[in-house]
């Protein structure tokens, strides 16, 4: 008899603590779908897209020709040159920069439509000077090698990529740039950051007939 009196006060008890658990749950969903979800800028899903058709040029002296204390702003430069080419290589003397990609600008026909060509590399001024040397010892084809030693004017375009696998650190992506008036008319940028397929000079200025 007094078992049976127990049985009825622990399964209303049982009850009663479920029947909260649930209020409880129920009160936890209400509040978890009343709370605002965070906006859409708090997510960072996409990347911001490199330097494209009508964008400026970076407006810093990153740049060095020659020697340390020779700084340029290809910025200031438009505003003298209304056509511009801008040849980013990934390394100075490496291959396919020294055989292939800056050689077919240089014996381009179309090279001489430009008032400024220069050749943008993340590496030491004096490297860049050597190798400006070396491709054109005599200095007839007015092409200006500038060295972009911090990276700073590269990732400006964001155009950098990690190139510590070959080069040790941070290179430029390979690209050719025309810039007329000082916007970007037009930028062709190797997909797999080194190659040769869309920026070489018969790409970008046309194939040379014979």
């Amino acid at each position: 008899m007094f078992r049976s009196a127990l049985r009825p006060l622990t399964s209303a008890a049982t009850a009663s603590a479920a029947t909260a658990a649930t209020a409880s749950r129920r009160v936890a969903v209400a509040a978890t779908a009343a709370r605002p979800l965070p906006r859409a800028s708090q997510f960072h899903s996409t990347v911001r897209a490199f330097v494209k058709a009508g964008d400026p040029l970076p407006d810093t002296d990153a740049l060095m020709e020659n020697t340390p204390g020779q700084r340029v702003n290809l910025a200031e430069e438009a505003k003298k040159y209304n056509n511009m080419l801008l040849i980013g290589v990934p390394a100075a003397f490496s291959p396919a920069c020294s055989g292939t990609h800056v050689p077919g600008y240089a014996s381009h026909p179309r090279l001489g439509d430009f008032e400024l060509v220069g050749v943008v590399s993340v590496n030491d001024v004096f490297v860049m000077k050597a190798w400006g040397e070396t491709l054109d010892p005599a200095g007839q084809l007015g092409i200006r090698f500038f060295a972009d030693p911090t990276g700073q004017f590269t990732r400006m375009l964001d155009l950098a990529f990690d190139g510590s696998a070959i080069f040790g650190g941070d290179r430029s992506k390979r690209y050719a740039m025309i810039i007329e008036q000082g916007k970007v008319k037009s930028i062709a940028v190797e997909p797999d950051n080194t190659g040769t397929s869309v920026s070489l000079a018969e790409k970008v200025l046309g194939a040379v007939t014979p």
